[in-house]
Parts: structure tokens; sequence; C-alpha cells
């Protein structure tokens, strides 16, 4: 489900199944590193949209937290776990973050949810087709790492 008002109306009534957030990491730069920023966000897009259609039903896909790149990593990453908390304490049971900003390895520790990070593969110059074609191979390997995850918690 995403985060959008039909889906949401569903979340409600289906509450008990849906346990899994999905939070995109997004970092802004400008300048020299606007372009990449850009390049990164489309790939972390494309790659939760299709994750979230993969999964519907079972996870809800937040709006992405977004944050300059620049800002001091220690108010970021405040500023995330506030989120966490908030989902936490609203009965989601996982919390994946997915991310194309390897620094984001740093605080994994300081996580309570599963942190992904996946170089963002450049799409710029590719069509349609194949766009969903490398979409598709990086949601299948992150598959069984959702399922793991879901089974721990048997």
């Amino acid at each position: 489900m995403k985060w959008v008002s039909k889906d949401i109306e569903t979340y409600f009534t289906a509450k008990e199944y849906v346990d899994t957030a999905v939070i995109p990491l997004i970092s802004l730069s400008f300048g020299n590193e606007l372009k990449q920023s850009a390049a990164d966000t489309e790939f972390i897009t494309l790659l939760t949209n299709y994750l979230e259609r993969q999964f519907t039903g079972r996870l809800l896909l937040f709006p992405s937290f977004t944050y300059l790149k620049n800002n001091d990593s220690v108010d970021v990453l405040s500023e995330l776990k506030k989120w966490e908390e908030n989902i936490e304490g609203n009965e989601f049971k996982h919390i994946f973050y997915i991310t194309s900003e390897s620094n984001w390895k740093i605080h994994e520790s300081q996580l309570a949810g599963s942190l992904i990070w996946l170089p963002a593969l450049p799409l710029e110059h590719l069509n349609d087709s194949q766009k969903i074609s490398i979409i598709e191979s990086q949601v299948k390997q992150l598959l069984s790492l959702f399922t793991h995850k879901w089974q721990e918690n048997l």
C-alpha cells in the first residue's frame, strides 16, 4: 500500500496484516552533485514503488524521508529516529529503510529497522522496459531478504 488516501483507507480495514513499513531515504544535493542526487532518487523511487506492488497488503510504503546531504548526520539521524518511534508505536513490526547513500551504513546499528543499501544503477539512458527489467532484478534479490526478516519474528 502507498501513502495515498485510498490505500490508507484499505490499511485501516486490514491493519492486522500490514506489519511492515518501507521508508525510502533520499538525500538532496545541489551544485555538482545535483544530477547524481536526482539519479539516486529516481532509482530508489522506482525500486520502492515496484517493491510495494510485490507486497501490496503486507507493507505500507511511506513517503520518502528526505534530507539535505550536507546537513549534520547527527541531526538527520535524530529526525529519522523520531519517525521510527512513531512507526513502531503504531503496530508496525518491521521497518525497512532503503537508500543509495552508503554513509547510512555507519548509522545502521543505531536504527531499530533494517537498512538496505543499494548503489543506484544508472537509468538515465535506458528506455522504460529496460528500467523495469533492472528494477525487477533488484526487487527479486530483496524478496528473500524481506521474507527472511518476516520469518525471524514468527
